[in-house]
């Protein structure tokens, strides 16, 4: 997505046991100037105002401005509510949502089948 230039600069997974609720950083410009913390669910049930309340919590407790919780299921209102009202500045990010930037970034996705599109030639009339 073009953050902290080369894929390889651009962040860092650091999600372990103990980890304080975060699983990577992505230096948001080539200098690293910002980070963005991310989170990630890989679940299947909706993801509750509460994990995204415990997330907002690591956040503070490292000072940090910006994150991302990104899960492979769906957020509730309320917490899509709560992270508006809040400093850091959280984005959820839902599966529907991590489809969309997989398939438009060419991330973890190989294409299937290509069509060729075919316009006509008007200028192969125009000499005939």
């Amino acid at each position: 997505m073009g953050y902290g230039g080369s894929r390889k600069e651009a962040g860092q997974v650091i999600g372990r046991s103990g980890d304080g609720g975060i699983d990577g950083l992505i230096k948001e410009d080539k200098l690293g100037l910002d980070t963005i913390y991310v989170q990630t669910k890989r679940w299947g049930n909706q993801v509750t105002i509460h994990q995204v309340r415990d997330f907002a919590g690591s956040l503070l407790g490292r000072k940090a401005k910006k994150g991302i919780l990104i899960s492979t299921s769906s957020y509730p209102a309320s917490a899509k509510e709560f992270v508006t009202s809040i400093e850091p500045k959280i984005v959820l990010i839902d599966g529907k949502e991590l489809a969309e930037l997989m398939i438009e970034y060419n991330i973890g996705v190989a294409p299937k089948k290509t069509y060729e599109v075919k316009r006509l030639d008007t200028d192969y009339f125009e000499e005939v």
